[in-house]
């Protein structure tokens, strides 16, 4: 066999081993994956693969993405690219983690096709780019019995929350049953019973009974709801109760929510240390008042809070002008909140897309140190080693709402002083914080009960023998859970007028429109609540943006270094409007040549001079930090451009001295030889 002959055979065995280790790569090596980003951005977490583990029939994903449109479209399109393949790397972890009971679609759907024409029927949306192509970017989530779930549009704004949407509809796709709601208050918030005595008597009168609250209504078009009385024995058949406003429950009703949260019931509570919507009924002849707090103390001091009494949360930057009384003129109210979307958590599903919410004399809510009890409970001498460590509680508390970093808390001496308000004097009084100040909360984990003796009831005992209809009442001690047997989940919000009409919506033509994002903040607890604990414990899929450490620290020290003659010169620009307005009112009258000629307009020009003379001094520093930070990009840019053949350099000269060598060693040994 000639030369030429064998380097043909050789090239051809080679490209054979080359496709075959290409072929064995994808088909055993596609499975070995790691995940190298910080975050760990395309790793499920633990309540997604619990999800996939409980399915039980299999179920189709099937991701819309108009690639070739994407080609035609502007740059803002054409970012989605990007965001699909992260999508879609998502996905492939969902079909890998489900054991094939996921199975995964992607479809480019093209003008007028049978795809085009299954994504508009789905309720996908579709952006026009030309006259016949248009733009899709959602999923459908299919059931073999016929559900469809859908994500409409991949917005960017949920780019960290893209698990928890795919899974969310994973998990409600398997439930068929509507979600039962429980709402229990105090107020009439589900409306004036038609059968009530007063309802009647109003209808007599030409009037009309008092309808639901509009959140009941917007609840009713999604979930099944029901009342739950306040003086309940036990709370059943709901799936999440909306406790409103408890004000003066008794024992035997909070045991009832005690129990309810203990066996894994969802619940959401919004108490209020003064509730504008609480109208009581004031006597003119007596100059006590109604209080209108509500409070469940004794569990959300078992949850890890308190909402101390009397106690609100403030704002000097959120506070919103209104008028105290229908004379009165509209002043900042320090209790009066415009939250905006800095007050929101941004890493949990209910507030991630807030932007505002208003709140009306909402409290503070404050977490107890637990630690502090389980060490004094482990340090007491007189209880045995068992009962130091049994039923340990683990609970996580997230806030969810709060005021900004310069929110405090204020006090009134009593309920009295909120009668009629002096805006101004609260304002005046009111000092800012350092720290923000929290009305929300997402407590979890598993809890402990906050009746763990039980509680005495009175139930009907044997029947009067004077009186067949009555009977005589016994006392009974009832008992329950002392600690969960699952996670728990509850929501706590320390205001009830953000979910009234007063705030959370508007009267129009056309009936009641949404005001904001208070309504929003509601639903998004009541949606969140409604999956299953293992979705709730979803994690953010983390920050995309990474930021750029030193290039931010070389902007904030050279606003550090202007800052001082920024002050100054405002300092000087304040005081030069102040002497001049001084001088022109002291000089009405007098002849305008004469104050055209005097020192104020000389004193004018020398400052603008001075004033100039600063800008350029604040533009020169300005103009060190952007050369400062082109300098350090120029030398990112230059390191990554000469890293690749830097390697490349390295490992060839490695490979020189190591053949050096060896030939060195081969002569050597052949000279021996």
């Amino acid at each position: 066999m000639n030369r030429t002959l064998r380097a043909i055979l050789g090239a051809v065995l080679i490209l054979i081993i080359a496709f075959s280790g290409i072929s064995i790569c994808q088909n055993i090596g596609g499975r070995l994956k790691m995940d190298v980003t910080d975050q760990g951005l395309y790793t499920l977490s633990e309540g997604t693969k619990a999800i996939l583990g409980r399915l039980n029939q299999p179920i189709t994903a099937k991701l819309f993405f108009a690639r070739k449109a994407s080609l035609k479209a502007p740059d803002q399109i054409q970012y989605f690219t990007n965001y699909f393949e992260f999508v879609k790397s998502l996905l492939d972890e969902y079909v890998a983690a489900s054991g094939g009971k996921v199975r995964l679609q992607v479809i480019d759907p093209r003008p007028f096709s049978d795809d085009e024409e299954q994504a508009m029927r789905l309720g996908l949306q579709r952006f026009p780019i030309t006259e016949n192509e248009n733009f899709f970017f959602g999923l459908a989530i299919q059931t073999q019995f016929g559900v469809d779930k859908v994500i409409p549009f991949f917005s960017p704004d949920r780019h960290n929350f893209v698990e928890y949407d795919i899974s969310y509809l994973i998990d409600t796709a398997m439930t068929k049953q509507k979600k039962k709601i429980g709402v229990m208050s105090s107020l009439a918030v589900m409306g004036q019973d038609t059968s009530d005595y007063m309802a009647q008597m109003m209808r007599m009168q030409g009037q009309q009974p008092e309808p639901p609250w509009t959140f009941v209504e917007q609840l009713k078009n999604k979930y099944e709801v029901t009342t739950v009385p306040t003086d309940v024995n036990e709370v059943n058949e709901v799936d999440i109760l909306i406790v409103v406003h408890p004000k003066n429950l008794p024992e035997r009703t909070q045991f009832a929510i005690d129990q309810f949260v203990l066996k894994g019931g969802r619940t959401i509570v919004c108490v209020d240390p003064h509730c504008i919507s609480d109208r009581p009924q004031r006597n003119p002849m007596q100059m006590s008042v109604q209080s209108q707090n509500s409070s469940l103390d004794r569990l959300m001091r078992t949850w890890g809070l308190e909402m101390p009494e009397n106690t609100f949360a403030g704002d000097r930057s959120l506070a919103m002008e209104a008028a105290v009384s229908r004379n009165a003129r509209a002043e900042k109210v320090i209790g009066y909140l415009e939250l905006t979307r800095d007050c929101f958590n941004q890493d949990n599903p209910i507030t991630a897309e807030l932007n505002q919410v208003r709140t009306l004399f909402a409290g503070v809510l404050k977490e107890i140190d637990a630690q502090a009890k389980d060490a004094a409970k482990a340090a007491d001498p007189n209880l045995p080693k068992e009962a130091k460590t049994e039923g340990k509680p683990s609970i996580q508390r997230m806030p969810l709402v709060m005021t900004t970093q310069h929110g405090n808390a204020w006090k009134v001496g009593s309920a009295f002083e909120l009668m009629f308000p002096d805006p101004a004097k609260m304002m005046a009084g009111f000092v800012d914080g350092e720290r923000p100040v929290v009305m929300g909360y997402l407590v979890t984990g598993r809890f402990k009960s906050s009746f763990p003796e039980g509680i005495e009831v009175e139930v009907d005992g044997a029947k009067d023998p004077n009186d067949p209809n009555e009977s005589t009442k016994i006392a009974k001690h009832i008992t329950g859970l002392t600690a969960a047997t699952e996670d728990c989940a509850v929501v706590v919000f320390s205001d009830v007028d953000f979910i009234s009409d007063q705030l959370a919506y508007s009267s129009s033509f056309f009936g009641k429109m949404v005001v904001g994002d208070n309504s929003a903040l509601l639903m998004n607890a009541v949606e969140e609540l409604g999956g299953s604990g293992d979705l709730i414990a979803i994690r953010s899929r983390g920050n995309f943006k990474r930021p750029f450490v030193v290039v931010d620290k070389i902007e904030q020290e050279a606003e550090r270094a202007s800052a001082d003659e920024v002050v100054v010169i405002n300092a000087q620009i304040d005081g030069f409007n102040q002497k001049l307005q001084e001088l022109v009112s002291s000089a009405k009258g007098e002849d305008e040549q004469k104050i055209l000629g005097s020192d104020i307009v000389k004193t004018k020009r020398k400052l603008e001079m001075d004033i100039r003379d600063a800008q350029k001094k604040l533009r020169s520093i300005k103009e060190k930090s952007r050369v400062q930070t082109d300098r350090l990009g120029n030398k990112l840019k230059m390191v990554n451009i000469a890293a690749v053949p830097g390697v490349i350099l390295l490992l060839a000269v490695v490979l020189g001295v190591w053949r050096s060598v060896r030939r060195r060693q081969y002569i050597s040994h052949t000279s021996d030889a």
